[in-house]
């Protein structure tokens, strides 16, 4: 479990084995990475379609050996022009399920095009052929989607598109069922035939606005319309000789680079990884990280994010100065949805790409568009309704988004790749896999496999636990508790610790990739 797997050419890791494969087909047939990355993308969409899907967004963060540049690419949507607060007028939060939480445009159809665009090699055609294969012919039923369908089998059924989808014949398949999406596979045809604007100016984005009209939906095909993503300058900061690079707000990303600015100020090698002193030294890091994000971030183009003082060394020393071993600080925070998929891949010429894909919640809205197959977000409900919160909801607004892919570069070269599913959870797994790989040698399996935690509230629950994985020594949980942290010992390998992917470029060249036994992806190398 903890051996990665090595190639000397490419690695492609993602969630699910069907979706590695379909991005080393790509590669195989002359693509490169950022083609590969479509691919698994894609394919995502079709074989992890609880996680993810054409209604969703999706972050990227690209190396182009060419260009010797990091980019990142913003494929988040904003809200409608007519979803304002006064629609939910009477309510104290926007529904996390339904048609009432539908109120901002996918963003991921957008940034295939831009990504292929802007460096690929082969057509949206050639690298949609295997996510359309999967959808029409089907694949087998995997236990992770179909324990997330008995989960939410009565959600699932209260819009009659969706429950044609995910519980045919009105059962729930079985594991390793043939699962068959013929409407999704037209749409991923009609795509590849026609192109982006397809989605969002064509045919298929006024059957998409109807179908959702009829159901009380708020968006227009205007919206639609409107709807372009942006390449961004990606943040910056450095650790232990690395450049670390993650997508900029509306993204959190910035957490990821502040807690590891604090923990730089810690000699973590004096200390054993997996004690009660690592763990707590993580989790006080990222909950002094998360009290600027939950003040900070929303949509930058209707609020300045002071991104240069949050990122700022001397603003880590103060917060690291602040961090007492012997206790706990409480914060409050909000509780955010955690279905996701990561992946990453990197080609034989050194071309590099870390991507993160969503539909918020598992099976997002719950709404699936009328006869497209498509399942849209429900990314909007994360709004607030209060006008003097920061992430109010507005009107062509792009929303607080967790997504967050990550790479670390030395001597101008990518040298980690690395991401993980999990809301609220994303930032946590990464500095904890980051500094396994930095700080204690780890190789990205296992850095990935060894024991984790996941602090915050999660839906349904009034405490901030700390839930941490049983396989962590007793003595630790019990340290843990004696220092205040209100700690939920859960079962070995808990899907709530997310499902992380890792790729290593080592001296030599060679590619390490690992991925989570949490999830069922597959790190394939060549």
């Amino acid at each position: 479990m903890n051996k990665p797997i090595v190639g000397s050419k490419t690695m492609v890791v993602s969630p699910h084995y069907l979706a590695s494969q379909a991005g080393n087909t790509i590669l195989e047939k002359g693509g490169n990475a950022f083609d590969a990355a479509v691919a698994v993308s894609a394919c995502l969409a079709v074989v992890y379609p609880h996680m993810t899907g054409l209604g969703g967004d999706s972050f990227w963060l690209t190396y182009s050996k060419k260009d010797q540049k990091v980019r990142a690419y913003n494929g988040s949507g904003r809200t409608g022009v007519n979803v304002t607060r006064e629609v939910y007028e009477g309510k104290s939060s926007i529904p996390t399920r339904g048609i009432e939480s539908v109120i901002t445009v996918p963003g991921m159809v957008d940034s295939w095009d831009a990504v292929l665009k802007e460096y690929g090699r082969l057509s949206l055609e050639q690298v949609l052929q295997p996510a359309i294969e999967y959808a029409s012919k089907g694949f087998p039923f995997s236990l992770d989607q179909h324990e997330n369908t008995v989960k939410n089998a009565e959600m699932l059924k209260e819009d009659k598109d969706t429950a044609n989808v995910f519980l045919p014949t009105g059962k729930i398949p079985m594991v390793n069922e043939r699962f068959v999406q013929e409407n999704l596979a037209t749409t991923l045809k009609k795509l590849a035939s026609s192109g982006r604007d397809e989605f969002y100016k064509g045919e298929l984005a006024y059957r998409l606005i109807s179908s959702l009209k009829d159901k009380g939906g708020k968006l227009t095909v205007e919206d639609l319309a409107h709807h372009k993503g942006e390449w961004t300058e990606p943040l910056t900061s450095t650790y232990r000789g690395y450049n670390m690079y993650q997508v900029p707000p509306n993204s959190q990303g910035f957490v990821g680079l502040m807690a590891l600015n604090i923990l730089e100020n810690f000699e973590l090698t004096a200390i054993s990884e997996g004690s009660y002193e690592y763990y707590h030294l993580l989790v006080e890091s990222l909950k002094r990280s998360f009290q600027d994000r939950n003040k900070h971030l929303t949509d930058p183009e209707f609020y300045s994010v002071p991104i240069k003082r949050l990122l700022s060394k001397e603003y880590a020393k103060e917060m690291a100065g602040a961090i007492q071993f012997e206790r706990t600080n409480d914060i409050e925070t909000q509780s955010v949805g955690s279905d996701t998929a990561h992946a990453a891949v990197i080609d034989e010429e050194g071309n590099a790409v870390s991507f993160i894909q969503s539909l918020y919640f598992e099976f997002g809205s719950g709404v699936v568009a009328g006869d497209t197959g498509v399942v849209m977000q429900n990314r909007g409900s994360f709004f607030s309704l209060n006008p003097s919160d920061v992430n109010c909801l507005e009107p062509r607004k792009r929303t607080f988004h967790t997504l967050m892919p990550a790479m670390a570069l030395r001597d101008g070269q990518p040298r980690i790749l690395y991401g993980t599913q999990g809301g609220e959870g994303q930032p946590q797994t990464q500095t904890v896999i980051i500094t396994r790989m930095i700080d204690y040698g780890m190789n990205p399996q296992q850095a990935i496999s060894e024991p984790r935690f996941v602090w915050g509230r999660t839906w349904g629950q009034q405490t901030q636990e700390l839930k941490i994985e049983g396989r962590v020594s007793i003595d630790v949980i019990e340290e843990l508790s004696k220092a205040g942290h209100i700690v939920n010992k859960v079962e070995d390998f808990a899907g709530i610790m997310g499902h992380a992917n890792a790729i290593v470029i080592d001296d030599q060249g060679f590619v390490h990739g690992g991925v989570d036994p949490r999830s069922d992806g597959a790190a394939i190398g060549r």
